[in-house]
């Protein structure tokens, strides 16, 4: 066995081309710039620009970085496996509860509700762009809040490549905690190694991750709103509608902070989207705008007895007049979600968890505490910690455990997979010593993000079923789901795969050291690589995917101030820079413009969307900044 160590193991190597880091980090590069080329310039479909940035990052891996080709295929495998399981897991339920409540109808009564609420143009952006936006981010994210967002607009008589713009701008700030909050969790995943000191639990990563970014894009929550109406009718009309404005923007970022600091990343948007929502609606029934706000070539509409409202020749405004009673059932079925997910998460809460979190002295136990029931077997967990099915953790780390199962990676390990010891090992100058860097892999049952969606489906559907939906709408609508998300799955499997490969052979690290040399100006670079990173892929999860792990090692090599730049922060600000690089992203826009029905319009919309990307990660770069040397006291630290 001791031989079969000495060829498998691996010793990471940073600088394999002739002893320098630049053109080391050159090489390492190789396939950001393939997915670029194909994505951004050649236009070839994304799982394939994926698959084929993935193996190049396997044949680098062996060629160059010498990783023997069974851990090199362990790697890979296994990120793919993490692109399956959790986040496409998350993704495909969350999508299947936004194609239930569309197949319910529950949908077209929300969106009636809240274009009916206002005749001015301005507020209904502000409601259908920003608020509505945010909500189908929180639930569905990839993409469709700007193509349902631009789509009602378009169909109220905005102006389709106008409404595209606004649909693409308001989809900023929300985007991190987007799809059941997928960016952040999987930050939390793929950091957890590095910040985390090799801690086995990415629970308290996560959640660090998502104060921090909550410290961040809240303050863009309270800008957006007020953007969003300058570009669509200009300062003067913005002041005109400030209360509905600022109502919006202050309402979404304190629930932003609030849920994303004390609950955690997976339902930052939907409470914050849900209450903003409300906030308008009530501020609406005891203050209109002076003047209604509308288009040139519109006329004011007002039946007896209703909101005075402009009709666009050719909009499509709906007629359909919903009951209160129908429209408090439509909105029922996001509460269900809030109330689902929330019983789920409750050991994370501060109440339950404990102090420290998982304190089993003062923590809510077994089996009141639901998180602490669907984790049970999670190793070193002390709340719970034999599993339902299988061995103790302590006893065999690799038998099959329900309903939480943490196992060493096959083929990245000598020994048995009750002792596995790890082949990968992380070297100078990363970490101050070789040290081991397993390759494991959670199936977390029932605890999973994806998993709560799902059993809030099965409860809002047994809702519907009462009021009469039929069970096979259940299953037909899946089988849609899955059928819909079957290439989006494959590439985030491969991005997946990407991150995996370059993490364990070391060409992270190399990219780290040559960014490290950028110094103490580094947090500004994180929101601009972010920010690239979703230009690159549309995606804030596959940006902190590609550039979360990069960024926190990058952070470790920096010294400020005699301390280490805070991994926590410039990780974060990855998924913060990020997020304002969707709108000009050529996936989002080729989105937006088909949701306005204007294929073949995104390099006008690209060229009315540029600027403020710039402008807004420029400025994320600046609140990393002013964190960093000004209120240091700002960044979470783990205990």
């Amino acid at each position: 066995m001791s031989g079969a160590i000495a060829i498998l193991a691996f010793h990471q190597v940073y600088q394999p081309l002739g002893g320098s880091i630049l053109v080391s980090a050159i090489v390492a590069g190789i396939p950001l710039y393939i997915l670029f080329v194909m994505l951004a310039v050649l236009r070839i479909p994304a799982w394939l620009s994926a698959l084929t940035a993935m193996l190049s990052a396997a044949v680098l891996a062996a060629v160059v970085w010498g990783m023997p080709l069974g851990l090199d295929l362990s790697a890979t495998t296994e990120g793919m496996a993490n692109g399956l399981w959790p986040i496409s897991w998350i993704v495909l339920n969350a999508v299947f509860f936004h194609n239930l409540t569309i197949a319910s109808g529950d949908f077209d009564v929300i969106r009636r509700s809240l274009t009916r609420l206002t005749g001015d143009r301005r507020v209904q952006a502000l409601l259908v762009a920003f608020c509505f936006g945010a909500l189908m981010e929180g639930i569905a994210g990839f993409g469709a809040p700007v193509a349902i967002s631009a789509a009602i607009l378009a169909s109220l008589g905005f102006e389709p490549i106008s409404a595209a713009v606004l649909a693409l701008l308001a989809n900023t700030a929300p985007v991190a905690f987007g799809s059941i909050g997928i960016p952040v969790v999987t930050l939390g995943l793929l950091t957890a190694p590095i910040i985390g000191h090799g801690a086995a639990d990415q629970t308290p990563v996560t959640l660090a991750l998502s104060a921090m970014v909550g410290r961040q894009l809240p303050i863009f929550s309270i800008i957006i709103p007020g953007f969003l109406i300058v570009v669509l009718a200009g300062w003067k009309r913005m002041v005109e509608v400030l209360p509905a404005v600022l109502t919006a923007g202050i309402v979404f970022a304190v629930i932003q902070f609030l849920v994303s600091n004390f609950i955690g990343p997976e339902l930052t948007d939907v409470l914050a989207a849900l209450v903003s929502m409300a906030a308008v609606a009530l501020l609406l029934r005891v203050w209109r705008p002076r003047t209604l706000w509308g288009f040139g070539n519109e006329r004011v509409e007002a039946p007896v007895g209703a909101t005075p409202r402009f009709r666009s020749v050719g909009a499509a405004v709906a007629q359909v007049v919903d009951s209160p009673g129908r429209v408090v059932r439509a909105y029922m079925m996001y509460v269900i979600l809030v109330v689902v997910i929330l019983i789920g998460q409750m050991g994370n809460l501060p109440f339950f968890s404990g102090s420290p979190a998982g304190n089993p002295k003062n923590a809510l136990h077994t089996p009141a505490n639901i998180t602490a029931d669907l984790k049970c077997g999670q190793p070193a967990f002390k709340l719970c910690p034999n599993p339902w099915i299988g061995p103790s953790p302590t006893k065999d780390a690799g038998a099959f455990k329900f309903p939480f199962w943490r196992f060493q990676w096959p083929g990245s390990y000598s020994g048995t997979s009750a002792k596995p010891v790890p082949l990968i090992s992380q070297e100078p100058q990363i970490v101050t010593k070789s040290t081991p860097y397993p390759i494991t892999f959670t199936w977390d049952f029932l605890a999973a993000a994806g998993s709560l969606v799902l059993f809030a489906s099965i409860v809002a559907f047994i809702v519907m079923a009462i009021r009469g939906a039929p069970l096979r709408l259940f299953f037909t609508t899946y089988g849609r789901t899955v059928r819909q998300l079957r290439l989006p799955i494959l590439t985030i499997a491969f991005i997946l795969g990407i991150a995996a490969v370059m993490n364990f052979s070391g060409m992270t690290s190399t990219l780290a050291l040559l960014m490290a040399k950028t110094g103490a100006v580094f947090p500004f670079f994180s929101a601009v690589i972010g920010a690239l990173g979703v230009f690159l892929t549309g995606s804030d999860t596959a940006s902190n995917t590609l550039f979360g792990p990069m960024q926190a090692f990058t952070a470790k090599q920096i010294l400020i101030g005699g301390h280490h730049l805070s991994p926590v922060l410039t990780a974060g600000t990855n998924s913060s820079g990020g997020v304002m690089g969707k709108m000009i992203s050529p996936q989002n826009l080729s989105v937006g413009a088909a949701g306005v029905n204007r294929v073949g319009s995104e390099g006008d919309i690209f060229r009315r969307t540029i600027g403020y990307s710039l402008i807004l990660t420029a400025a994320v770069g600046v609140v990393a900044m002013l964190e960093v040397y000004l209120i240091p006291g700002i960044i979470p630290t783990l205990g």
